[in-house]
């Protein structure tokens, strides 16, 4: 059995990509997509027809843009049995209403082509403004993956929130501190690794409901560190490497009990106070907010010179 099979049995696999041969072949439980995915699949030619349908239907240019990403998703969601991730545009990272107008024409878009919203996380990024709206979201049953997460503070945010989901970093943390640093880590001492066992275990010992995913990894050796988190999101070429590989995988995280010591809801101030004391997660959340502006960007221009 290799090392994918053995992962299945007690991680749910998550493939981190938006082409579909990829989630055909590896036959993950969930999909996540987000700008940066979606334009090298965009790139690659594979959703042409879709572009051209979508854009004949719409209304206006964004509400094309919108019917491409939800169509994405509904392709994928075939693939699928559970999850599909689909991403508000990240340049509304700041504004709570706008967030929140533009994840519920996204579900509204599914639902009128007969997905339902139990299927559908729409993907936020874990800005204190981003997890207020999440929190309105996930009491009109619309569910959340809380993206670019790199802390605590976030962490703890979400769960206050009930978001469904939340997308902890491990390869964008490793990044930063080897830039920082000039070292190398194993993967038992790699800081990304590192925060999202904190986090894993934090949520546990509190009962919290919303599922920790790790994201963004570098290596294999970071997602067999963190084998046996509720989700891992892995892009095709470590899911190729790890079913490659017909060693013996332990798992290294589980539930373990309750705590009767239960944590306080983070406030606005501590949120901010906390974010502002670590270098690190600021810094990354504001370059992953930038990242995927861009992407979207580009693929917005990609779309628009193609329809005109």
């Amino acid at each position: 059995m290799n090392k994918l099979e053995q992962l299945k049995a007690f991680t749910v696999i998550v493939a981190d990509t938006g082409e579909l041969e990829s989630i055909r072949k590896f036959k993950p439980q969930d999909a996540t997509t987000n700008p940066s995915l979606v334009l090298k699949a965009i790139q690659g030619g594979h959703y042409d027809d879709l572009i051209d349908r979508c854009m004949s239907r719409a209304d206006n240019f964004d509400d094309g843009i919108d019917r491409i990403l939800t169509s994405i998703g509904q392709e994928i969601l075939k693939e699928v049995p559970g999850y599909v991730s689909t991403e508000v545009d990240a340049r509304l990272s700041f504004d709570t209403q706008a967030t929140l107008t533009k994840a519920r024409r996204l579900i509204e878009l599914y639902e009128a082509d007969g997905w339902t919203r139990d299927r559908i996380l729409i993907k936020i990024a874990s800005t204190w403004e981003g997890i207020q709206a999440a929190r309105v979201l996930e009491q009109e049953g619309i569910n959340c993956n809380m993206t670019l997460l790199f802390g605590m503070e976030q962490a703890q945010a979400c769960a206050d929130a009930n978001a469904t989901l939340i997308s902890p970093f491990v390869g964008r943390i490793l990044d930063w501190y080897k830039q920082s640093t000039g070292q190398d880590y194993s993967a038992e001492t790699d800081p990304g690794v590192v925060s999202v066992r904190e986090i894993y275990e934090h949520y546990k010992a509190n009962g919290y409901k919303t599922i920790v995913m790790g994201a963004s990894f570098r290596n294999t050796g970071e997602i067999e560190a963190l084998a046996g988190c509720d989700r891992l999101t892995i892009s095709p070429a470590l899911l190729e490497e790890l079913s490659q590989d017909n060693g013996k995988l332990e798992r290294a995280l589980n539930p373990g009990g309750g705590s009767d010591d239960q944590t306080s809801p983070i406030t606005e101030a501590d949120f901010r106070l906390g974010m502002n004391n670590n270098p690190m997660a600021t810094e990354k959340l504001a370059e992953g907010i930038r990242k995927f502006i861009e992407d979207q960007i580009k693929m917005e221009e990609l779309i628009r010179s193609r329809v005109s």
